[in-house]
């Protein structure tokens, strides 16, 4: 029987594929290599993978699906994505246009992966509203302990691998940017095993869950912003991809776009967005941040047009800018706001441009960027952050990293005068000075710029304060505080710049649709979105997974559902996290045998561990790194089953310590202690968060006589 493996078996093989279709100069010559290396493939019995397991929660299936079973006969192409990730949103495109090239009839079936990064993600019906979110209409296994990932050695998001019709390793291809070669690839493989009869072109049993969804006036908002003088709220409704302006009273003045995706400028009746996100507007002005287009468009409705002030259709690579808007390529705005840079008010657009985690300028009229040169309008430019996914701040503007800044608000009044950054992927909220560019932290996160782990739900001061994917922020200038659509929380939140002090506002922490109406008895549902009215008394929340705009009225303390979003009801809350337990031991993991050491009844046994980390890496400090003590089948050994500790700091000998029971029940046994460790770390160079495990087996020789009161032994291992 083939042995199961995992992608560490494949890499070398492929890496020669990759080396022969650099070289290669004509698609029919890719083609050959491709399918010499398949051929080759095939006489190997070593690549079958795992199936998954059972008892996983699968969408968009009748059923579980198994790859010895309903995938059997067909080409799969698993997709690792977790739904926080620009990069995993980045590759759906691509999946849709494999789905439209090749059907299930014709043998391809693609799978997602669910494997999270927080939390909050783990939770099936957040996963599902993500499914639903990003139109993916296939089906998607949540493996919310990861453990597909862990058995084939997946070490980052995306990461795709095509299977064959055995469930045997093909290709694999890590992060985005790899259209051409996966439709190479899967071409090839289709062919292959088609010419070879190995193909079965029966139904896998595929139900959308979209399509059992009751019709609601709102789709996943993702942001609103409000026009106090003219007492209007602009609302992305993304999910329907398009625009909705409305008056104060929740009566529908305009709708452009939608229900189907599109990037259209012209006449209001024939625009087309693509799940547009952030919003601006002023007077009879709306500015949109239409993500999926990677555009930025304007709506003038006034003149009834929309028309696109920057981007060019396609997702972009430049970190720099500098041109005409309609020339320049940008990559996923997620959010926009007017502002005043070197000219008459309002003269720049600012852009938090999620896909390659910076801030940029569109200027609309000319001006000139903090200790930068003169822009004319229409420039489209990078502000401020290198490109790099890093929570880095920094003086100057072009060596601060933000991670996903997904979120902007505007305090230009002394002594604030910054642009407030809610970062999603760092879980931070920065501050961007208007007269200089320098990026600073405000609340979350924590001072390693490498560590993307430091979420949590803590209200505190600075950096001990901890968010969890924060969205949107929205300053008020009459009471000088900041609000944080805290989005993986399900909060909202304040903060006092002054103080930095970040504390809830409302919200429980569980994904809900409860109306208190009192705040600390509402439940929200991954809000994305937060404006404020009503001269600071008013917040507006875009309440994204239940399909609603909520009103938090700050006098009386009360939320209530702004009027377009009465019908709708969709809204599961979260199941309860279960207690803490070790995560699973890779198949990667290094094991290590230690000689028996002998110990006495009631002895304490010290075990001194020592880590060493790959040369230019560090210990992620708030990623979940952490060690358990097991004695399988001799669980009186220890207090409890399983006894765990976290792993914060690697530069001396971890000790761990259990007092051994005063009373031996098996004299004769030999027991032995297990150690499994697993350490998260970051490489500096690479901007990649690296997993890794070890394990030390520990047996016991144990003795009924007293002996000393502690016995020690050194554990060790490098990475």
């Amino acid at each position: 029987m083939a042995s199961q493996c995992s992608l560490s078996t494949l890499f070398p093989i492929q890496s020669q594929l990759d080396c022969d279709l650099e070289e290669a100069t004509t698609q029919q010559e890719k083609e050959n290599l491709v399918y010499q290396y398949l051929k080759k493939l095939d006489e190997r019995e070593d690549l079958k993978i795992p199936d998954f397991q059972t008892g996983l929660e699968w969408l968009n299936t009748e059923g579980p699906l198994s790859l010895n079973k309903e995938l059997a006969g067909k080409v799969v192409l698993l997709d690792f994505f977790t739904y926080c990730c620009i990069n995993c949103m980045h590759i759906l495109p691509d999946l849709h246009q494999l789905e439209k090239k090749h059907s299930v009839k014709d043998g391809l079936v693609i799978v997602g992966v669910h494997s999270a990064k927080f939390p909050n993600e783990k939770v099936v019906d957040n996963v599902r509203s993500a499914v639903l979110r990003y139109n993916i209409c296939h089906p998607v296994v949540n493996d919310s302990e990861a453990r597909l990932w862990h058995e084939l050695e997946v070490s980052c998001w995306p990461t795709l691998v095509l299977l064959g019709p055995h469930g045997n390793l093909l290709f694999s291809l890590v992060g985005e940017g790899h259209r051409d070669k996966l439709t190479l690839f899967t071409d090839a493989a289709l062919r292959y095993y088609g010419e070879q009869g190995l193909l079965k072109t029966h139904a896998v049993g595929i139900k959308l869950y979209r399509d059992s969804l009751p019709p609601s006036v709102l789709s996943f908002p993702g942001k609103v912003a409000i026009d106090n003088s003219k007492k209007r709220l602009a609302i992305a409704d993304t999910g329907h991809h398009r625009i909705l302006v409305v008056s104060l009273t929740g009566q529908l003045l305009h709708v452009i776009g939608g229900p189907e995706s599109g990037r259209q400028d012209g006449d209001l009746s024939e625009a087309s967005f693509n799940s547009p996100q952030g919003v601006a507007i002023k007077g009879d002005t709306v500015y949109v941040a239409d993500t999926e287009n990677h555009l930025i468009r304007k709506i003038d409705l006034l003149e009834g047009r929309v028309s696109t002030l920057a981007g060019v259709g396609t997702q972009g690579t430049d970190k720099d800018g500098g041109a005409t808007g309609p020339q320049q390529p940008i990559s996923s705005p997620w959010d926009v706001t007017l502002g005043t840079a070197g000219g008459v008010e309002d003269n720049v657009l600012w852009i938090a441009m999620a896909g390659t985690h910076q801030i940029w300028a569109l200027f609309l009229a000319d001006g000139k960027l903090p200790k930068g040169s003169e822009s004319k309008a229409g420039t489209c430019v990078r502000w401020a952050g290198s490109g790099n996914e890093e929570n880095r701040n920094n003086s100057y503007p072009h060596k601060a990293s933000f991670a996903q800044p997904s979120g902007l608000a505007l305090a230009p009044e002394e002594p604030w005068s910054c642009l407030y950054v809610a970062d999603s992927e760092s879980s931070t909220i920065r501050t961007l000075a208007l007269k200089d560019g320098a990026v600073k932290l405000l609340v979350g996160g924590e001072r390693d710029p490498m560590n993307l782990f430091a979420f949590g739900d803590v209200d505190g001061k600075g950096v001990d304060a901890k968010l969890q994917h924060p969205l949107d922020v929205a300053w008020a200038p009459e009471q000088s505080l900041l609000y944080v659509a805290d989005s993986y929380n399900h909060k909202i939140k304040v903060v006092d710049p002054k103080a930095k002090q970040c504390s809830t506002l409302a919200g429980t922490g569980e994904a809900g649709d409860t109306l208190g109406p009192e705040f600390n008895t509402s439940c929200f549902n991954e809000p994305g979105g937060i404006c404020i009215g009503d001269g600071g008394k008013l917040l507006f929340v875009a309440d994204t997974n239940n399909h609603q705009v909520k009103v938090l009225d700050l006098a009386s303390k009360t939320v209530s559902l702004f009027p377009i979003s009465m019908d709708c009801t969709d809204s599961v809350p979260s199941k309860p996290s279960g207690p803490a337990k070790a995560p699973m031991l890779p198949k990667s993991a290094a094991r290590k045998e230690m000689p028996p050491v002998a110990v006495s009844a009631g002895q304490t046994l010290i075990m001194l561990l020592t880590l060493s980390l790959p040369e230019g890496t560090k210990l992620t400090e708030e990623a979940p790194s952490c060690w358990a003590l097991s004695a399988e089948g001799n669980e009186w050994l220890l207090e409890s089953p399983v006894v765990t500790g976290d792993i914060v700091d690697v530069a001396k000998p971890i000790s761990i310590s259990t007092k051994l029971p005063a009373v031996i029940k098996d004299s004769n046994s030999n027991p032995i202690l297990t150690l499994g460790v697993w350490v998260y770390y970051c490489m500096e160079a690479g901007k990649a968060c690296m997993m890794k495990a070890a394990s030390f087996t520990q047996p016991l020789q144990i003795s009924a006589s007293s002996g000393e009161e502690a016995v020690t032994v050194a554990l060790a291992h490098a990475f």
